[in-house]
């Protein structure tokens, strides 16, 4: 897709998000928006991953660390052609296959996910059997900014460093707020670029909000270098519903009838004007 094809695709994925979170009843909506530009563009741009072979032994693996933001993906997984509209429409009912968190019954989902910290350990062990198998495939993790205060990660760090593991790359979704308010005041994480380069990681930053950027990045790194790589990914909590940006209590806040209709409306007239 190009750019203009991709944030049309993010448009359309937010609307679909909003409208899965108000008929559950229940979600992240904060952080699954400002994820939404990155795993639009992993998946429709980047990821070598087939619906039609969800297993096939060189696909290249993602793990969404922070898995509490599981509407997001499956939202991306269920328009990619992984599951069907029918069990998307199912989530947060009884007996629903797609739970709270993602986990590995469902097509698409590489790990069990959202007891934080777990995914860049996981991912390094993908990555690093990649290496040891002389595979081609490529591991990507997208972790929360308010995860980085487990310590599972660090270790993790060390480990990508020692196996020199260049075909790892992990992204931080930086949005400054957490559950409990922001990330700063709750357990301070700067500087991060500064503890990464450290750890022996090569790290970038871009906006996460701006799929020009997202791609850019992605596209100019070298998978060659030795190096894992880190992408700080600056985004806004809420990216794309204005009342919902910056704003704490919709890290999982769900939108009322009004607020729902009023987030429909700011979506879709961005829609088309694209169009």
């Amino acid at each position: 897709m190009n750019y203009f094809e991709l944030k049309q695709k993010s448009e359309e994925l937010r609307l679909r998000l909003i409208q899965l979170i108000h008929l559950a009843r229940t979600g992240h909506t904060g952080g699954d928006l400002s994820v939404l530009n990155l795993l639009t563009v992993l998946y429709y741009h980047t990821l070598d991953v087939d619906p039609t072979r969800p297993k096939k032994p060189d696909r290249d693996r993602f793990v969404l660390s922070k898995g509490h933001c599981a509407e997001a993906l499956y939202c991306v997984l269920c328009d990619k052609g992984f599951f069907a509209e029918e069990e998307l429409e199912e989530y947060g009912k009884f007996h629903s296959h797609l739970g709270g968190h993602p986990d590995v019954t469902i097509p698409g989902v590489e790990i069990n996910s959202g007891a934080l910290g777990h995914g860049l350990s996981v991912g390094v062990g993908m990555a690093l059997s990649a290496k040891l198998s002389k595979a081609d495939y490529k591991t990507y993790v997208v972790m929360g900014d308010g995860e980085l205060a487990e310590g599972s990660i660090y270790e993790a760090a060390m480990a990508a460093n020692k196996y020199h593991l260049d075909n790892l790359m992990a992204f931080i979704d930086r949005n400054g707020l957490q559950i409990s308010g922001a990330t700063e005041v709750v357990m301070p994480l700067e500087n991060i670029k500064e503890r990464w380069t450290a750890f022996g990681w090569e790290v970038k930053e871009m906006n996460g909000d701006d799929i020009d950027d997202i791609v850019a990045t992605i596209d100019g790194i070298d998978f060659t270098n030795g190096k894992p790589h880190l992408v700080i990914s600056k985004t806004t909590k809420g990216y794309g519903v204005s009342f919902m940006e910056n704003v704490a209590k919709w890290h999982h806040g769900v939108p009322n009838e009004e607020q729902y209709l009023k987030a429909c409306q700011e979506i879709e007239k961005r829609l088309k004007i694209e169009d």
